[in-house]
C-alpha cells in the first residue's frame, strides 16, 4: 500500500467522513504522490524545481499517472505547482481504488435531508488491517526515540503538515507528539538527496494549504 493509499485511510473517520477539511485532505493527497515518487526514486528537486531522473514505470498506476503528468509538461515546475495539481483529482481516483480493493465501500446519504453525500466506511465494519498497522507503525515511531525507517517517517512527515497528527496521535501529549514529529522531520532517515527532496514537497505542501485557505477566506462575503 502507498503513502496515498496510507495516507486516505488516515484521513477518513470510522462512518466514513473526512477527519480534516477538503484543503488539508486534497493538498495531503497531492504532496502525498509526490513524495512516493520521491521515494521511489523517480523525482527529485533540483534549483526548486521538480526533475525526473528515472521515467521508468512504477507498475503502480496512480503513481504512473502522475509521472507522465510530470514528465509530458513543457518545462521543470516547483513542487508546488504539482501539489496544487494533484490535489485537484487524486482523492476520488484513490477511494475508488480503495473501494474496488474491498477495503472501502461506499455509502450514500443526505445532510440535512437535502444535500447528497458519499461516505467511505470501512467495508466490514472496523477498521482495515492496513490503517491499523500505518497508525500502529507512526505511534510506534513517535513513542520511540532514535532513528524512523524511511516509509513511516515520509507517513508522518506528511500527517504534520497537513494537520492530521492530532487525530492520528489523539490520547498522547499533544507537546510531546510535535517534538517528536519535528525530531523526525529533521532525522537523517534517508538519504541526503531523498531526504532534501521530501523537505521540499513537505513545505511545499503547507504553503500549497496556507494559500488555499486564505484565498476561500478572501473570498468569503462578510
Amino acid at each position: 500500500m502507498n503513502l496515498v493509499e496510507e495516507f486516505t485511510l488516515l484521513a477518513y473517520d470510522d462512518d466514513g467522513t473526512p477527519l480534516i477539511d477538503g484543503t488539508h485532505l486534497d493538498h495531503g493527497l497531492g504532496g502525498g504522490l509526490l513524495l512516493e515518487l520521491a521515494m521511489a526514486g523517480r523525482v527529485d528537486v533540483n534549483d526548486k524545481k521538480v526533475v525526473v531522473p528515472d521515467i521508468s514505470p512504477t507498475g503502480d498506476p496512480l503513481l504512473d499517472g502522475a509521472l507522465m503528468r510530470i514528465t509530458g509538461d513543457d518545462k521543470p515546475r516547483k513542487p508546488g505547482h504539482w501539489v496544487n495539481k494533484f490535489a485537484q483529482d487524486t482523492r476520488p481516483q484513490v477511494l475508488d481504488r480503495l473501494v474496488a480493493e474491498g477495503i472501502l465501500r461506499t455509502e450514500k446519504d443526505k445532510v440535512l435531508w437535502v444535500f447528497p453525500r458519499t461516505k467511505y466506511p470501512a467495508a466490514h465494519g472496523v477498521e482495515p488491517v492496513q490503517e491499523t498497522a500505518a497508525r500502529d507503525r507512526m505511534r510506534q515511531a513517535v513513542l520511540g526515540t532514535g532513528a524512523v525507517e524511511p516509509r513511516t517517517a515520509a507517513l508522518c512527515a506528511l500527517v504534520a503538515a497537513t494537520g492530521l497528527d492530532g487525530k492520528v496521535f489523539a490520547g498522547l501529549d499533544r507537546k510531546v507528539v510535535q517534538a517528536r514529529l519535528r525530531e523526525i522531520s529533521e532525522g537523517a532517515w534517508a538519504a541526503e538527496a531523498v531526504k532534501k527532496t521530501i523537505d521540499e514537497i513537505q513545505a511545499a505542501v503547507m504553503v500549497a494549504i496556507v494559500a488555499s485557505t486564505t484565498a476561500a477566506t478572501a473570498g468569503t462575503p462578510t
